[in-house]
């Protein structure tokens, strides 16, 4: 791809970007959010037009007019959004419109055989017959890997493909990326993890606010200098440091919380100005916990208390009634309505706010505070009025979290918070953060990776199996909360605090 050129309303996207790929090669493609590595990858997928420029497959002028056509040529796409029909299997998902058919009827049993095929291949164990809406985020990915791998595809583009995985199931997807680069199959590798580009690309490409910067080769490249050939800059290694809050008083409080296998016989409390961590592998119960609290989903029984008095929280509207607020780990299903623009998704929750005699809403002030988040937050945006859906997704997620801000919570939920992010708006993030612990906000900060649990975090809470582990101090070790996440009983301390 040489010469790239593509424009949105209000916003230029990518200026003379290329990109090269070999067969057999892992190839990372990196950049801050809004670098434009998601739309340099749609047009060699057909779902965008460039407006400009050159695609060669195998050194011949490609026109790739639809994502059918890309298909057909050999190229599939995991996108970093999910993308699958949450009312229908795990195998129709992945053999939607090419089902095979027995005498013009559709072959149920030969698409769920197709399909456990592929898991097989890829050693997961899922029933194809499954209805997706049913699966873990994390399973929801793994089913997508599995569509892409059934179109047997040459070029393979995979946007941002563990950021819902735990180890185990990287192992087995680095595993995969290495058979299809002894099959020949070229992959583009998008993430934020520096660790993983290290581990299982060749070369990485660099682009920045829509231009191409460079290419290296990964071995031999230092992380750092990726890092500022992304940015622009070279990011310090600041450590945040966590105001001791010990003798605060206690924001938040819960007590026994149950909901099925999900969560058993969670308490824990959190103080104004603390950071508490929650850790543990994938399925420990930490987004159940946070869901129960919010009101997202019912708990069958507990207690929760907000400064003191204990409150009624059935649906997130008492929640947010409450002083809570809470970011999702799934932005596009529940952060966001993709359809309105910035400023009313920052208004949405406070739109008490904005409205005036006869339920008039003050456009001018709604469009005032959504500026003020916009450049405190730095969202790369064309205007407040950009449709959140054509933003990147770490722009989006900085429009969740400015909502919450507007709204003034006592008591924030981060659940994942810079999953998808770079690590130029992660540090923005982490500074945020640290700054609403310093005004006396109480946060819960849930994330799938160890050294930003550590880096945050004044307490770690640690599940395994629906249930709390221990507590550690935020100076442990991840040798620590590793032995915590895998061992099934509480530890004397949380049986003693229950």
């Amino acid at each position: 791809m040489t010469g790239i050129d593509k424009s949105f309303p209000g916003v230029r996207a990518l200026s003379q970007a290329r990109f090269q790929l070999l067969p057999g090669e892992v190839h990372a493609l990196m950049g801050e959010n809004g670098a434009g590595k998601s739309t340099l990858m749609k047009i060699l997928s057909g779902v965008y037009q460039r407006d400009a420029g050159t695609i060669l497959l195998d050194g011949r002028p490609s026109e790739i007019a639809s994502p059918r056509e890309a298909q057909d040529r050999g190229i599939g796409i995991i996108h970093q959004e999910l993308a699958l029909m949450r009312d229908l299997t795990a195998a129709q998902n992945i053999f939607i419109g090419r089902e095979p058919r027995r005498f013009g009827i559709l072959d149920e049993r030969a698409l769920n055989r197709d399909a456990q095929a592929i898991f097989d291949s890829m050693n997961l164990r899922l029933d194809p017959t499954v209805v997706v809406e049913s699966l873990t985020i994390a399973k929801q990915q793994m089913v997508e890997i599995a569509k892409a791998l059934s179109y047997r595809s040459r070029v393979l583009i995979m946007d941002e493909p563990t950021a819902a995985l735990n180890d185990a199931e990287i192992a087995e997807l680095f595993a995969i990326i290495n058979r299809l680069k002894a099959e020949g199959v070229g992959i583009v590798y998008i993430s934020h993890k520096m660790d993983e580009i290290k581990r299982i690309s060749d070369r990485v490409t660099v682009m920045r606010d829509g231009e191409y910067v460079g290419t290296v080769p990964a071995a031999e490249t230092p992380i750092e200098t990726i890092i500022s050939m992304m940015v622009g800059r070279t990011l310090g290694s600041e450590t945040f440091v966590v105001p001791n809050t010990a003798d605060a008083p206690v924001a938040l409080e819960v007590r026994n919380l149950n909901r099925g296998r999900e969560i058993r016989d969670v308490s824990f409390s959190v103080r104004q100005g603390e950071i508490l961590g929650f850790a543990g592998l994938m399925g420990a119960g930490r987004t159940e916990v946070a869901r129960a609290i919010f009101g997202a989903d019912r708990r069958e029984s507990g207690e929760i208390w907000v400064h003191g008095k204990r409150v009624g929280i059935s649906t997130p509207r008492d929640a947010v009634a409450s002083g809570i607020g809470y970011l999702s780990e799934d932005r596009k299903l529940f952060g966001l309505a993709t359809g309105l623009d910035v400023r009313n998704n920052i208004a949405l929750p406070s739109l008490e706010r904005f409205t005036g005699p006869g339920g008039i809403l003050n456009d001018a002030a709604m469009r005032d505070a959504a500026r003020g988040y916009i450049r405190q937050l730095s969202i790369k945006t064309p205007s407040e009025t950009q449709e959140a859906r054509l933003l990147s997704g770490g722009n989006q997620q900085k429009v969740v979290i400015a909502k919450w801000l507007l709204r003034d919570c006592d008591i924030l939920i981060f659940d994942e918070p810079t999953r998808g992010i770079d690590v130029g708006a992660k540090t923005e993030i982490y500074k945020l953060l640290n700054t609403l612990a310093a005004q006396g906000k109480a946060i819960i900060v849930i994330s799938s990776e160890l050294p930003e649990v550590l880096r945050l975090s004044h307490r770690i809470a640690v599940m395994c199996e629906g249930r709390l582990t221990g507590f550690l101090p935020g100076g442990t070790s991840q040798e620590e909360i590793m032995r915590l996440a895998t061992q099934r009983e509480p530890s004397m301390q949380v049986r003693h605090a229950g």
